[in-house]
């Protein structure tokens, strides 16, 4: 019931404009999504970190917007040191996807040109009904001309597994997605994780579950994959000296830094997923 409040709270302006006024927030907008990403790339990059970074923009409701969010995300990857290994996240709703598969294929090719004469790489993202079989028909097409743009594949969606095969070679980031029944979550992201870890691709593994951490870690091991082989991904605030212990440990540990002015609804989404684990790591700086 408090996934669904917060859910129906994300995208309730009423809600937002409570919270935007509560003096609590701007400690919690401030840990959670950065207020100059260029400040925050680099002292993540400076403390070993690699970073990806993502504009908290809203879905784009006319082809105008879309390309508006176009530019916007070429100004980021102009922004970003050319020599950080840095990857940029692209929410495709952001593109257009909602309108036409093609304007938001057109407009991510765009992105992918751009990016590539920086040296940044670009990993694809699309959520909501329906959203899933465009992303993986745009990311598939794009790959053929840009084999290292990569594509976000959520656990909790029915075919996981078998999606994580059929992106074999890829750059793949596993997040959980969908939590209705955490625990079969937990088993599809398992299940993916093993397709990932043994494959031909570049996994990039995004969870703060200790569990799911120490499996992956073991995967490794078994499958005899390099640090360079894989990567961890944490998002930006969250368990921080985690992410500096694993990359101490010579891991490659990618953080999430999300910045914009739509901070409410990503935070409100944040929360929902899991309400407990966020309201501990607000008061811990670990």
């Amino acid at each position: 019931m408090l996934r669904q409040a917060l859910l129906a709270a994300s995208r309730s302006d009423r809600a937002e404009r409570v919270v935007s006024a509560s003096p609590l927030t701007g400690t919690m907008v401030r840990r959670y999504v950065a207020d100059d990403v260029g400040a925050a790339v680099t002292e993540l990059t400076r403390r070993g970190l690699l970073v990806t970074v993502g504009s908290l923009v809203a879905e784009a409701g006319d082809r105008a917007e879309a390309e508006g969010n176009v530019l916007a995300h070429q100004r980021l990857v102009e922004s970003l040191p050319a020599d950080a290994d840095a990857d940029v996240s692209v929410d495709l709703t952001a593109l257009g996807l909602r309108l036409s598969e093609q304007l938001a294929l057109d407009n991510a090719a765009t992105l992918c040109e751009s990016a590539a004469e920086r040296g940044v790489t670009l990993t694809l993202d699309a959520s909501g009904p329906g959203a899933a079989t465009g992303l993986h028909s745009i990311h598939a097409t794009l790959r053929k001309e840009h084999p290292a743009v990569g594509v976000v594949v959520r656990a909790g969606e029915p075919g996981s597994a078998e999606r994580c095969a059929r992106l074999d070679g890829a750059r793949v980031r596993l997040v959980k997605g969908p939590r209705t029944a955490p625990a079969e979550v937990d088993r599809a992201f398992a299940r993916c994780l093993r397709v990932l870890m043994s494959g031909a691709g570049y996994p990039m593994i995004a969870t703060h579950d200790p569990r799911l951490l120490r499996v992956t870690a073991a995967l490794a091991v078994l499958e005899g994959l390099e640090p360079a082989g894989f990567e961890y991904q944490m998002l930006y605030g969250v368990r921080p000296d985690e992410q500096r212990r694993l990359a101490g440990q010579g891991a490659r540990v990618r953080v999430h830094v999300p910045y914009g002015a739509g901070w409410y609804p990503y935070l409100m989404r944040r929360l929902a997923e899991r309400p407990a684990f966020f309201a501990r790591t607000l008061l811990s700086r670990r």
